[in-house]
C-alpha cells in the first residue's frame, strides 16, 4: 500500500523521447528516472549519448518530443518555465557563460532580475555568494582578468544568486586541470552539504562520478546503470 504521506521525489522523469533534425537523431529512447531531494547524481556515457539533452530537459531548457519531467509531483508542461528556472533551480556549464562587460559582482547578479531581490540587495547578496565560493578578493574583476578556476566559481556563485535547490551542472570541471577540478567538486560538496541542495551533474570524469552518491549511466540514449 502507498504511503499518502510520502513526498514525490524532487525529479521524476517518464519514457522521455527526444527526436531531432525531423526524426532522423533520437537523443532520448524512453528515459526514466526519480531523482531524491538532497542527492548528489552523476549522469555519465560516452559522448553524443543524450546527457545534455536530458539535462537541459530536466531543467526545463528543452521540451521532449515525448515523456514528461515532474518537479515534486508537478509536470514542468504545466508549470511556468520562465519563473520555474529562475527561482527553484542554477545551471551551471562548462563554458561558464559570464558576461565579459560585467565584473563577477555584476555577472552573478543577472539571474537576480528574475527573481525577488530588491536593487538594494543585489550587490550585497552577489558579495556574500562570491565570498561564499572563495572569490571575495576578485568581485571587481571581469572575466577575462580571472582563471578558469576562478570563472568557474562565479558561475556557481550566479547559479546560487536565488537560492535554488537544485543545481544542474553539465562537465563543470571539464575545463579544468586535475587539480581546479578536484577544488570546484570540494566547493560542490561543501556548498551542497551547507545548502542542502540536490545536486544533479553531466561527467565525464571518473573523479566526479565517484564522488557522487548515485551514478546513472546512458548509451545510445538509454539509461543502462543507475
Amino acid at each position: 500500500m502507498s504511503n499518502p504521506d510520502r513526498r514525490p521525489p524532487l525529479l521524476r522523469a517518464e519514457g522521455l523521447v527526444k527526436m531531432y533534425s525531423d526524426g532522423d537523431v533520437q537523443a532520448l529512447r524512453g528515459v526514466s528516472l526519480s531523482i531524491e531531494a538532497g542527492e548528489w547524481v552523476a549522469i555519465t556515457g560516452p559522448s553524443g549519448c543524450g546527457k545534455t539533452t536530458l539535462l537541459q530537459i530536466l531543467g526545463g531548457l528543452d521540451r521532449p518530443t515525448a515523456g514528461e519531467v515532474f518537479f515534486e509531483g508537478s509536470p514542468l508542461g504545466k508549470l511556468d518555465l520562465d519563473a520555474f528556472r529562475a527561482r527553484r533551480l542554477g545551471f551551471v556549464f562548462q563554458s561558464f557563460h559570464l558576461l565579459s562587460t560585467l565584473s563577477a559582482l555584476e555577472n552573478v547578479q543577472v539571474p537576480m532580475f528574475e527573481g525577488p531581490w530588491p536593487r538594494s540587495e543585489r550587490a550585497s547578496r552577489a558579495g556574500a555568494l562570491l565570498d561564499e565560493v572563495g572569490l571575495s578578493h576578485r568581485k571587481l574583476h571581469r572575466p577575462g582578468r580571472l582563471s578558469v578556476g576562478e570563472r568557474q566559481r562565479v558561475a556557481i556563485a550566479r547559479a546560487l544568486a536565488n537560492g535554488p535547490g537544485l543545481i544542474l551542472a553539465d562537465e563543470p570541471t571539464g575545463n579544468l586541470d586535475s587539480r581546479t577540478q578536484g577544488e570546484i567538486m570540494e566547493l560542490l560538496a561543501r556548498l551542497r552539504r551547507e545548502r542542502s541542495l540536490t545536486l544533479v551533474v553531466v561527467t565525464h570524469s571518473h573523479e566526479v562520478a565517484a564522488a557522487a552518491d548515485r551514478e546513472i549511466r546512458l548509451k545510445d540514449g538509454r539509461i543502462v546503470e543507475g
